[in-house]
């Protein structure tokens, strides 16, 4: 009777603690993570407000003694930073909504409509997903340093012979054009989001509105969009953020008015230019506030948008 007794009291307990057991085990794997994500954060920030003296001092490692925002004034000065931040606005954050708003209709077609040739654009989408644009970079830089539709500009230009293919590298349609034809910046994968999302999407309240007589591109408007919020979100919130960390098309698309991404990659030799070389102390510190400026407008919107994010990823279905 004694032994059934304490087996049965050590049952209790062990269904009281394994739940405690796991929630601790839990806490301290999500607190490892986040200590090995948020430190290089964390570092950047400490590093860009210490002095030359601060960060060589051992005994200093993340409260300096004596904060200072030099390493910002000369980053500022070296990024060029209010110009690199217009041409990002002017250059990527219009791109991306331009994306963000036609990517919505490429899908919506896609995921609602029978037409022919469906199965082919699913298979070019699947490869727009693959393919990377270090494959196609040269014939996009080709095609836009003399621009043509078909080769009816060139056609044209020989029949009044004259040139008439313009050059929009270094100009904004370079960025606006694949948004606006829904093949820019990861097109593919955001494409495949609002896909997703608008087959889930009862067929019985556009039918409703068709009885109505409502036509697809009222029902898209009217119906369509205001339901997917949620998918809209995530792709808004990817977009940006894709089109804010780009250097890789920037660099190739302009040789001047660089934006953000590509000013800070090009940090140290600037601040060579202004006297502070490489291997010097100052030129690590001023790449470290270069950085900080760079991540923390993003990460205030992330963090002014994570709810609504998060709760778009489980909606939308995006796993791994």
């Amino acid at each position: 009777m004694i032994d059934s007794f304490n087996k049965k009291r050590l049952n209790q307990i062990s269904k009281k603690t394994r739940p405690v057991l796991y929630s601790i085990f839990r806490l301290v794997i999500l607190l490892a993570i986040s200590y090995i994500i948020i430190y290089p954060l964390l570092y950047m920030i400490s590093s860009s407000l210490k002095t030359s003296s601060a960060f060589q001092d051992p005994s200093v490692l993340w409260i300096p003694k004596v904060f200072t925002t030099e390493n910002f004034k000369i980053a500022i000065e070296a990024m060029d930073f209010k110009n690199a931040i217009i041409s990002t606005l002017i250059f990527e954050m219009v791109s991306a909504l331009i994306e963000t708003a036609t990517c919505a209709i490429t899908a919506y077609g896609l995921a609602r409509f029978n037409f022919p040739g469906k199965k082919l654009l699913t298979v070019m989408l699947i490869l727009l997903i693959m393919v990377p644009s270090q494959m196609i970079i040269i014939p996009m830089t080709i095609n836009f340093s003399q621009l043509d539709f078909l080769g009816v500009l060139k056609l044209m230009g020989g029949l009044f012979g004259k040139e008439l293919r313009p050059n929009i590298l270094d100009t904004a349609l370079c960025f606006y054009l694949p948004s606006l034809f829904s093949v820019g910046l990861r097109s593919g994968i955001l494409i495949f989001i609002y896909h997703q999302f608008f087959r889930g999407l009862p067929k019985e309240l556009e039918e409703a509105a068709w009885i109505d007589g409502s036509a697809p591109p009222r029902t898209f408007i009217q119906i369509a969009l205001p339901s997917s919020s949620v998918a809209i979100i995530t792709v808004l919130v990817l977009s940006c953020v894709w089109h804010w960390n780009d250097y890789y098309l920037a660099v190739m698309y302009t040789s001047e008015n660089f934006p953000l991404a590509v000013s800070l990659a090009s940090l140290p030799q600037r601040l060579s230019l202004i006297g502070i070389w490489p291997g010097d102390i100052r030129n690590t510190l001023g790449v470290m506030a270069g950085c900080v400026m760079f991540v923390v407008p993003i990460l205030i919107v992330y963090l002014f948008l994570q709810r609504k994010f998060i709760k778009s990823i489980d909606r939308v279905g995006i796993t791994g």
